[in-house]
C-alpha cells in the first residue's frame, strides 16, 4: 500500500470515527427529546403528580424553551471551550437532567429536569453537525449531515420501544433512568473524539491542528476573520433594508409555523392518537413509523431540492404535511393510518429544513449565516408554543382539534414560504450552504 493510500485510509477512518461518535450522541439526544411524548399517555392516565393536559403542554414547552436557550448559546460557548468539550457537557447535562426527572417527587422538579434537558439537547445538535462538517471527506458534507440527522429520529424510535417495554412493568421512571445511561458514553467521547479543527485554528493552536490534519490527511480549514459586534448588528439590519423586511418576516413566520408543527406533533402524537381511539401499543407504534418516515425524509429532501428547487419543495412539503396531519384526525383502518403516519413523518421532519435552504438560496453571501440563524431562532418560539397549544386543546376537551390545529400551522408555513419565494427573483449565490442548514433545526 502506498503512503498516500494509507493516509487516505486513515483519513476515512477518522471521519467514520467522528461521524459514528456524533451519531451516537445525537441518538441519545433524540431518545431524550422524544421520551416525554412516549410516556405522556401513561402520565395522563395515571394522573402522576396530578398532571392534566394543560400542565402536560406546559411541561413540553419547558424542554423546547430550554432548547431555545441551548441553541442560542451553543455557538458562543463552543467558541470559548471547544466543540468537543461542549458536546461532552451537553450529553452530561441532558443525562443528569433525566435523572432529575426519574427521582422527581413533584411536577415542579420534573419540569426543572425537562428544562435543563432541553438546554443540553438544544446545544448538542448544532455542535455535532459542526464537528462532522470538519471531518467529512471532500464533497460528502451534505450526505454526512443527512446520515447524522437520521440518528435523531432513530432516538425517537428507541423512545417508543423504551416506553412499550418498560413503562407498564416498571413504571414511567424507568424510561427516564434509561435516558441517564448516556453518561456512560461521556468517557468514550473524552477519549476518542478529536477536537474540532476549526476551533483549533481559530484559537491559534495551529501546530496541534496541523499535526492532526497531516496525520489523517484532513484538509486544514482557513483562518476566518473575527466579526465584531458592529458587523453582526449590520448583518441583522441588512435583513430589513430596502424592502427586505417583508421577506424576512415571511421567512420568520414560516419557520414559526414549521417548528410549532414539528414539536407539537412530536410531543402529542401518542396522546392524540389515543384520543382517536387507538390502543396505547398502537399509538407508540405510530411513533416508530413516524420517525422511520423522518429518516427517509431527511435523505430524500435534499435530492428533491437539488432537482426542483428548495422553495418549491418547501411549499409542497408543507402542503403534504398539512394534509397528512389532518388525516390523522380521521379514524381510518389501521393499515391506512400507518401509511399516513409514515408519509407525514417523511414530509414533516424535512419541511423545516427546506425553509433554511430557501433562506440560504435567497440571501446574499454576506448575510446568509445571519439570515438562517435568525430564521431558526424565531422559529424556535413556535417550538415552545406547539406543545403548549396541544395541551390547551386537550384540557378544553377539544382533542379532536389537535391535529387540525397543527395542520393549519402547516398550511400557514406553506403560504408564507410560497409568498416569500414568489417575491424574490434573486438567483442563488455562489456555493451551496444547505449542508450547514440542518444545524438550525
Amino acid at each position: 500500500m502506498s503512503s498516500s493510500t494509507a493516509l487516505s485510509a486513515r483519513g476515512s477512518r477518522l471521519a467514520l470515527l467522528v461521524v459514528g461518535l456524533c451519531w451516537l450522541a445525537v441518538l441519545f439526544d433524540g431518545l431524550d427529546m422524544f421520551i416525554y411524548g412516549s410516556v405522556l399517555p401513561h402520565l395522563l392516565e395515571t394522573k402522576t403528580f396530578g398532571i392534566t393536559p394543560d400542565k402536560a403542554g406546559d411541561l413540553g414547552s419547558y424542554a423546547t424553551f430550554g432548547m431555545l436557550v441551548g441553541a442560542l448559546t451553543a455557538g458562543t460557548v463552543a467558541d470559548r471551550i471547544g466543540r468537543k468539550q461542549l458536546m461532552v457537557a451537553c450529553v452530561t447535562l441532558f443525562s443528569l437532567a433525566s435523572g432529575i426527572c426519574a427521582v422527581s417527587g413533584s411536577l415542579a422538579v420534573f419540569g426543572l429536569g425537562r428544562t435543563l434537558a432541553g438546554v443540553g439537547l438544544g446545544g448538542l445538535l448544532p455542535t455535532a453537525i459542526s464537528m462532522v462538517s470538519d471531518y467529512a471527506r471532500g464533497g460528502r458534507i451534505a450526505i454526512t449531515i443527512g446520515v447524522l440527522m437520521t440518528a435523531h429520529h432513530a432516538g425517537g424510535i428507541l423512545s417508543a420501544y423504551v416506553a412499550k417495554w418498560l413503562v407498564d412493568p416498571f413504571g414511567w421512571r424507568s424510561a427516564f433512568w434509561v435516558c441517564v445511561l448516556p453518561l456512560l458514553f461521556v468517557p468514550v467521547l473524552l477519549k476518542l473524539l478529536p477536537e474540532s479543527l476549526s476551533f483549533l485554528v481559530a484559537k491559534g493552536r495551529t501546530e496541534e491542528a496541523t499535526a492532526l490534519a497531516d496525520r489523517y490527511e484532513v484538509e486544514l480549514p482557513a483562518v476566518a476573520g473575527r466579526k465584531t459586534a458592529a458587523d453582526r448588528w449590520d448583518a441583522l439590519l441588512g435583513l430589513f433594508r430596502g424592502g427586505e423586511w417583508l421577506q424576512t418576516l415571511l421567512y420568520w413566520l414560516a419557520s414559526f409555523g414549521g417548528l410549532l408543527l414539528v414539536y407539537g406533533v412530536a410531543t402529542w402524537l401518542p396522546t392524540l392518537m389515543r384520543t382517536e381511539g387507538y390502543e396505547l401499543a398502537n399509538a407508540l407504534t405510530f411513533v416508530v413509523v413516524f420517525n422511520l418516515g423522518g429518516i427517509v425524509g431527511m435523505l430524500v429532501a435534499g435530492r428533491a431540492a437539488d432537482r426542483f428547487g428548495a422553495p418549491r419543495i418547501a411549499a409542497i412539503w408543507f402542503a403534504l404535511t398539512a394534509a397528512g396531519v389532518y388525516l390523522l384526525s380521521v379514524h381510518l383502518p389501521m393499515g391506512v393510518t400507518t401509511l399516513v403516519v409514515f408519509l407525514t413523518g417523511v414530509f414533516l421532519n424535512s419541511a423545516q429544513t427546506m425553509i433554511y435552504a430557501t433562506v440560504s438560496i435567497r440571501s446574499t453571501a454576506g448575510n446568509r449565516a445571519t439570515a438562517v440563524g435568525w430564521t431558526s431562532g424565531m422559529g424556535r418560539f413556535g417550538a415552545v408554543f406547539g406543545p403548549w397549544l396541544g395541551g390547551q386543546l386537550l384540557a378544553a376537551g377539544n382533542g379532536d382539534w389537535g391535529f387540525t390545529a397543527f395542520a393549519l400551522a402547516g398550511v400557514s408555513s406553506m403560504v408564507f414560504i410560497g409568498i416569500a419565494a414568489l417575491r424574490s427573483a434573486r438567483q442563488p449565490q455562489a456555493g451551496n450552504d444547505r449542508e450547514k442548514l440542518v444545524a438550525a433545526h
